[in-house]
């Protein structure tokens, strides 16, 4: 647990979540361990700042001696570091009072949170939080003759600078950060693997250029069918931010939860919700719902704690939703260094022990175990 913080919940006891997350990533984990979860933090990328670039300080100065029209603001953290590189600059004033007549759009609730933070006030929020949007909005407005200040994203590449050109804008382009290569390769290469695995419960996205690096990693690592699946069934979470964010999990057909309003908090309400509020996989059994988490299983409410290959075994149980699995296909989920019938007999009476009621895993005598769920069909 972080800190000295109480915990508000066990709803994510067992659960361990990654967060595919630069920014903001420790007030995220704090959130979430304080719900119980254990939380590794894998960013597929991470944020470089333009703020002592000279490109950024000469755009900005350009936009003070010639103030826009429309100012733009694509994202809350890169209008936040626009305007600290002009206070580190000493030009903050002069930009403020370029802003004070000019109208001033947002792509989405963190944008206009950071313009409010700046002491301003956004005019328009696209509901939909897409640039398409916003284009769309301010070209119906119309834009000819007018002078326009378009602050990008990481990557850049939204389109809006094209689309109000050939509308007849004189557009100033800004860009205050940009998307870097992650710190550590090895350490998202490995929550790729743990994820496909069924070692993780749930991944968190808080952008989309992130989310699409960390499912090119899951693709170079062959693995993304594997993910694809275990999403299907419910055994792992994706969580994205925003409608943008998950862009790069619907084009590759896995189901996700989006947080309703954009927000990390509505994320990790999200996550939180799923998980203590019923919504994860589970089997009604003769001694209380029964659902599965990565570092154990939660029965009528309570977590236990089970080692790995009790999880490993009771998954591929937990699966076959009441239905008869065979020793020799319980063998598979076992080590390789213990794959025995007796291995299979010594691993179900740990699993039995771990639930602490022997008969939530019936013998079926000649054919192999079975979970006894009282919802089979």
């Amino acid at each position: 647990m972080s800190g000295d913080r109480p915990p508000l919940s066990a709803a994510l006891d067992g659960c361990t979540i990654v967060i595919a997350v630069d920014r903001r990533a420790a007030e995220l984990r704090a959130a979430l361990e304080r719900h119980g979860a254990t939380v590794r933090q894998a960013p597929a990328l991470t944020i470089v700042p333009h703020v002592d670039d000279e490109a950024l300080l000469s755009v900005t100065r350009d936009l003070i001696a010639h103030p826009p029209d429309i100012v733009v603001a694509t994202t809350g953290v890169g209008f936040r570091g626009w305007i600290e590189a002009a206070h580190e600059a000493g030009i903050a004033d002069e930009l403020e009072e370029a802003f004070r007549g000019a109208q001033i759009v947002a792509r989405g609730p963190k944008a206009r949170g950071a313009i409010q933070q700046a002491g301003f006030e956004a005019d328009w929020v696209a509901d939909s939080e897409t640039a398409r949007e916003l284009g769309e909005y301010l070209v119906a407005e119309g834009l000819a003759g007018r002078r326009v200040a378009v602050q990008h994203h990481g990557s850049g590449a939204d389109g809006l600078d094209d689309m109000f050109r050939a509308h007849g804008a004189d557009v100033a382009s800004v860009t205050v950060y940009r998307w870097g290569p992650p710190a550590d390769p090895a350490v998202v290469r490995q929550s790729v693997l743990q994820t496909a695995a069924g070692e993780v419960d749930a991944v968190l996205f808080t952008s989309a250029p992130g989310a699409s690096e960390w499912l090119r990693d899951a693709e170079r690592a062959g693995v993304l069918d594997d993910l694809r699946t275990l999403a299907d069934r419910g055994r792992v979470v994706m969580a994205a931010v925003g409608p943008v964010t998950v862009q790069p999990l619907v084009a590759r057909g896995i189901p996700a939860i989006v947080a309703d309003r954009g927000r990390l908090g509505s994320l990790v309400r999200g996550v939180v919700t799923h998980f203590g509020g019923g919504s994860a996989p589970g089997h009604d059994t003769p001694r209380g719902r029964l659902e599965m988490r990565s570092a154990g299983a939660v029965l009528a409410g309570r977590f236990l704690p089970l080692s790995p290959t009790s999880v490993a075994v009771l998954g591929a149980l937990f699966d076959a939703g009441g239905a008869v699995v065979s020793r020799e296909q319980l063998l598979a989920h076992l080590p390789r260094s213990s794959r025995s019938t007796h291995a299979v007999e010594m691993a179900i009476a740990r699993l039995r022990e771990g639930l602490e009621f022997a008969d939530l895993v019936r013998t079926v005598v000649k054919r192999g175990y079975r979970l006894e769920v009282e919802d089979l069909a």
